[in-house]
């Protein structure tokens, strides 16, 4: 695929639901065919964005959308969550290993909960943590 998706996968680009990007239309939104979830990102489309990062040389950013891709199929309130507990003295290390397990475990997000487990080593090691 090539960069910007957008501009030149347009018609390869879908939606969480499964509906294309030239199917998202303002006239389909006033018609009401649009729900908000036709409007979020698929993961296939975030891991196409990753291997353009990947081939660009920026391991930092295709570990990025990996994460992204694997947050596609977790609700809003424990993304919301995970963020609140991921600020600096908001959560124990027990919290953060609790989230970190939920996240592998109930959502296969093996890199979100990687990245939780890491913030709280460095808390810790910081004492940033309650």
């Amino acid at each position: 695929m090539r960069y910007p998706l957008g501009e030149y996968e347009k018609d390869k680009i879908t939606s969480k639901t499964g509906k294309r990007l030239t199917d998202i239309t303002l006239d389909e939104v006033k018609k009401n065919h649009i729900s908000s979830d036709d409007i979020k990102i698929s993961k296939e489309t975030l891991n196409a964005q990753g291997q353009i990062a990947k081939e660009a040389g920026s391991k930092p950013m295709e570990l990025n959308f990996a994460r992204a891709s694997e947050l596609v199929d977790v609700p809003d309130d424990v993304i919301l969550k995970m963020y609140d507990k991921l600020r600096p003295n908001r959560s124990t290390k027990l919290e953060l290993v609790t989230m970190a397990k939920e996240l592998l475990d109930k959502y296969d997000a093996k890199n979100c909960a990687r990245l939780v487990m890491e913030a709280a080593e460095v808390y810790e090691k910081r004492g940033v943590l309650l």
